[in-house]
C-alpha cells in the first residue's frame, strides 16, 4: 500500500513537472510571438475624443452688423457645422448670472440653421441702449435627417473668464456723434490695420467700409484675410461697421456670398437711417463698366439694379425722417466725378438729380485711390463730396451745427482737415 502511495506521488510529481516545462515553454513563445507582433504591428492609435466629438469652437468673429434703433445682428464663424444662439443683457450694472437672459437664435422660417456661418439678429431693443452679449455653439456631431441628430456639448463665451461683449443701439436723440471710413483696401492687411487699430479706444459709433476692400471676392478665407480677422481682433466685435459694395465686391465667385457675411439693414444693398443730429444714405454704386463688358461675362445688370435703386432713393428723400435730419450723408463708393466711365455717368444720371434737391450736406466716396474734395457746383452738384485716399482714414464728427473732418495716414498723421 505504501509503495502504491509512492508510485502515486511520483507520477504526480513528473507530470507536473512535465506541465510547467510546457507552460512556460508556451509563455515563453507568447511573450516573443508579442514582442515581435508589436514590433512589426504597432498598436493603433486611440482615437482623441474630440475628434470623434468635435467641440464647436470660434472661427472668426463675433462681428456686429445691422445696428438700428431697436437691433443689431451678431455674426460669426465655427470650425465645424453647429447650431448658435445669443444672449443679451442690458449693461445695467446687474451681474450677466442674475438671472436668466433671453436667447436670440439663427432660424430660418422657425427652423433653426446649422453650418459653420451663424447670423443671429437680436431684436425688440431699445434706442440709445448698451446692451451685453454673449455667444454659443453647439456642433453637430450627427445628422441623419428625421432618422436623427445629434448636437455635442455648448460651448461659448465665458463670462468668468472674459467681460461680456457690449454694443449700443442707434439713437436719433444723441448730441453729437463720430464714425470712421476707409475704402480701397484691396486687401491690404497690414494698412487697414493701421487705420483701424485706435477705433475701440477713439469712442467711435461705428465704421464704413465704403468699398473696394478686396479686389475679387473668391473665397471665405479671403474675406477673412483680406480684413475681416483684424476688424473683429481690433474692434468690430463691438463697434459696429457697415459694408458698402463697390465694384470691385461685385466680382468673383464668392461675391454672391456678401450679404451673407454683412448683412444690411433692411436686406438690401443700399439703405438709410438715422443716428444723432445725422440721416445717413448708402449708395449701392454698381460696377464701373457697361454690363456687356467681356470681363463680366455676362453676369451683370448693374444698369437695372441702380434703376430701381434711385426709385427707392426718391422715397427716402420724401420722408419726414430725413427732411427733419439737421444733418444729411450720403456714402457711395464712385463719385460723380468727370471720369466719364459707365459707372459713374449712370450714378450722375440717376442718383445726382434726387440728391442735388435734396439738401446734402456731404458725401464720402472713394474709388480713384487718392484724395479729391470736390467742392459745391464743381461737377454739378449742390454739396460737397470728399474722397478718400486708398491710404488714409477719414475721421467725422457731426453735430447738429458742424460737420469736422480729418483725413489720417496710416502713421497717424493728419494730412488733411476740413469743417462745414
Amino acid at each position: 500500500m505504501t509503495d502504491n502511495k509512492e508510485l502515486k506521488r511520483n507520477t504526480t510529481a513528473v507530470i507536473f513537472s512535465g506541465w510547467m516545462k510546457n507552460a512556460l515553454l508556451l509563455f515563453s513563445f507568447f511573450l516573443l510571438f508579442t514582442e515581435k507582433t508589436e514590433a512589426q504591428y504597432p498598436a493603433e492609435k486611440v482615437p482623441d475624443l474630440e475628434e470623434l466629438f468635435p467641440v464647436a469652437k470660434v472661427a472668426c468673429g463675433p462681428w456686429i452688423q445691422a445696428v438700428g434703433q431697436n437691433e443689431f445682428t451678431v455674426v460669426w464663424t465655427t470650425n465645424v457645422d453647429a447650431i448658435v444662439w445669443v444672449e443679451v443683457a442690458p449693461d445695467d450694472g446687474t451681474h450677466f448670472y442674475a438671472k436668466e437672459r433671453p436667447k436670440y437664435y439663427h432660424s430660418l422660417y422657425g427652423r433653426r440653421v446649422t453650418g459653420k456661418l451663424h447670423r443671429v439678429p437680436v431684436t425688440g431693443l431699445q434706442k440709445g441702449t448698451c446692451y451685453r452679449y454673449r455667444i454659443f455653439q453647439q456642433a453637430l456631431l450627427l445628422d441623419k435627417g428625421n432618422k436623427r441628430v445629434v448636437l455635442g456639448d455648448p460651448n461659448g463665451s465665458d463670462i468668468l473668464k472674459q467681460l461680456p461683449y457690449k454694443v449700443t443701439t442707434l439713437n436719433p436723440d444723441k448730441n453729437e456723434i463720430r464714425f470712421v471710413m476707409v475704402n480701397d483696401i484691396h486687401a491690404n492687411d497690414s494698412v487697414f490695420r493701421q487705420l483701424t487699430k485706435n477705433v475701440h479706444e477713439d469712442n467711435t459709433d461705428f465704421v464704413v467700409f465704403n468699398g473696394d476692400m478686396l479686389t475679387q471676392i473668391e473665397s471665405e478665407q479671403q474675406i477673412m484675410d483680406g480684413y475681416l480677422n483684424s476688424a473683429c481682433e481690433l474692434f468690430a466685435s463691438e463697434i459696429p461697421f457697415y459694408a458698402l459694395r463697390g465694384n470691385h465686391e461685385n466680382r468673383g465667385s464668392f461675391s454672391y456670398e456678401f450679404f451673407n457675411y454683412f448683412p444690411a439693414p433692411g436686406g438690401n444693398a443700399y439703405y438709410a437711417f438715422r443716428h444723432g443730429p445725422a440721416y445717413f444714405i448708402f449708395l449701392d454704386s454698381g460696377e464701373d463698366k457697361p454690363d456687356s463688358d467681356v470681363r463680366f461675362y455676362g453676369l451683370s445688370i448693374s444698369d437695372q439694379f441702380r434703376e430701381e435703386e434711385a426709385k427707392w432713393l426718391e422715397q427716402v428723400i420724401e420722408s419726414s425722417e430725413f427732411k427733419m435730419s439737421p444733418v444729411k450723408i450720403v456714402f457711395m463708393h464712385m463719385p460723380p466725378t468727370e471720369r466719364g466711365w459707365h459707372g459713374t455717368l449712370e450714378v450722375e444720371r440717376l442718383f445726382m438729380p434726387v440728391l442735388n434737391k435734396a439738401n446734402i450736406d456731404l458725401m464720402l466716396s472713394g474709388h480713384i485711390h487718392k484724395h479729391s474734395y470736390i467742392e459745391k457746383g464743381e461737377v454739378n452738384n449742390n454739396f460737397p463730396i470728399l474722397i478718400n485716399s486708398n491710404l488714409w482714414k477719414t475721421e467725422v464728427s457731426v453735430s447738429s451745427g458742424s460737420l469736422k473732418m480729418q483725413l489720417i495716414d496710416a502713421s497717424g498723421k493728419i494730412r488733411k482737415e476740413y469743417s462745414m
